[in-house]
């Protein structure tokens, strides 16, 4: 037959071989695959992490180590913070990730993880493990030194501890001040540092009879007046700002009316009923906001001096303080001011009264209660005018 004939010739026999046999192959190859699948013989062994052991103490340590009050966790994340800068004069890459990552999201345990990640990950790296292991060391070194005190030794005596209470207490007048003045409060509560702070000395015995028991501000003296020691003549002068549009120290008609004299109020809890008017709403025993507000716009009025002649003190709480311990006639705009006002002890130890809240207002303290704001001052809402004042000659506090 003519297929036979065609078979039997070579370019036609060979090939047809080959394609048969290399089908058979094949289809023997996918028979064993599918036998290999069934009974599961090509499944790797497979075998542990060398650190296997590692991550599971790590997961047992974050599993027991933190189940703590908040007093270890911010421990723990000051460690955090050491560790990050520590990393970052090695890796900033990684550093950097960690970091953001905890900022955040605020967790400790996340945040020690990825550092002890790192830390496995470098394990062979000898100048990082040297390293942590100096850091390590300090800490220890540290510990024996660690003390509940305050670094600031004036903040360490009882009666500042009476102090914080009562500015609880009057937190809702400040702040109240601060807003209608357009000032941040926390700038207000350290004039107010300063001038109570003083006391605690130098009216030792009256503190302890009267503020440490009832936890309120000293009213004042028979020549200054509320929490903040105004002096009557003071108070006139930051009235009469207020509306004397020609002065450097004008805010604004807006602010023209916000110390008005209201002669219905009734002012009961004062010293002496011979107070005028004026005294007698600064000397509340327990109503402080207007010494606040008189507080608030005095500082106001001296920002705006001091930027009219070309000179921002907006950041500088420690100057505002000084100033208001000095009075006016001792304001004179200044490439660089000196910090100071009234020389006082506290247990022996003299202070500034600018430099007390200068401590103050960067320490941290009530910071709950009196935040600090990115902006000091609420401008006015209306252009201000440009005039000039004949300014005397500088004098540092």
């Amino acid at each position: 037959m003519w297929i036979q004939r065609l078979y039997a010739k070579k370019w036609v026999k060979i090939p047809y071989l080959i394609a048969l046999y290399s089908f058979a192959v094949y289809g023997a190859f996918l028979a064993a695959v599918y036998v290999a699948m069934k009974f599961k013989l090509t499944q790797e062994a497979g075998q542990l992490d060398a650190n296997n052991r590692y991550f599971q103490s790590m997961h047992d340590k974050y599993n027991q180590d933190f189940r703590v009050d908040s007093t270890y966790l911010i421990k723990k994340r000051f460690e955090v913070l050491d560790r990050v800068l520590l990393l970052n004069d090695f890796y900033p890459y990684n550093a950097r990730y960690i970091m953001n990552s905890f900022k955040d999201h605020g967790d400790e345990i996340l945040a020690s993880k990825m550092l002890d990640a790192v830390d496995l990950s470098l394990k062979d790296d000898r100048s990082y493990q040297d390293a942590i292991k100096q850091l390590k060391i300090e800490k220890q070194q540290h510990k024996q030194k660690v003390t509940g005190l305050s670094a600031y030794d004036w903040m360490n005596v009882a009666e500042w501890k009476y102090f914080r209470e009562a500015l609880r207490k009057d937190k809702p007048y400040i702040d109240s001040a601060a807003k209608v003045a357009g000032v941040e409060a926390r700038t207000i509560v350290a004039a107010l540092v300063g001038e109570q702070v003083r006391l605690f000395n130098s009216r030792r015995e009256r503190f302890k009879e009267y503020i440490a028991p009832l936890k309120s501000l000293s009213v004042g003296t028979m020549m200054s007046f509320g929490p903040t020691g105004i002096k009557e003549n003071t108070a006139m002068k930051i009235e009469r700002y207020l509306k004397d549009s020609t002065s450097v120290y004008f805010l604004g008609r807006e602010y023209q009316h916000l110390l008005d004299f209201d002669s219905t109020a009734n002012y009961g809890h004062v010293v002496s009923d011979t107070m005028s008017l004026r005294v007698k709403r600064l000397a509340q025993y327990k109503d402080h906001y207007y010494s606040f507000l008189y507080t608030a716009l005095f500082i106001k009025q001296i920002k705006m001096q001091w930027e009219r002649a070309g000179f921002r003190i907006d950041e500088r709480p420690e100057i505002f303080a000084s100033l208001f311990n000095l009075g006016y006639q001792k304001s004179k705009p200044k490439k660089n001011p000196g910090v100071g006002g009234s020389v006082f002890k506290v247990h022996d130890k003299e202070y500034t009264f600018g430099g007390v809240a200068f401590d103050f207002y960067y320490s941290g303290e009530l910071s709950d209660l009196f935040p600090y704001q990115k902006k000091k001052f609420v401008d006015p809402k209306i252009p201000l005018p440009k005039v000039a004042e004949e300014v005397e000659e500088p004098l540092n506090p």
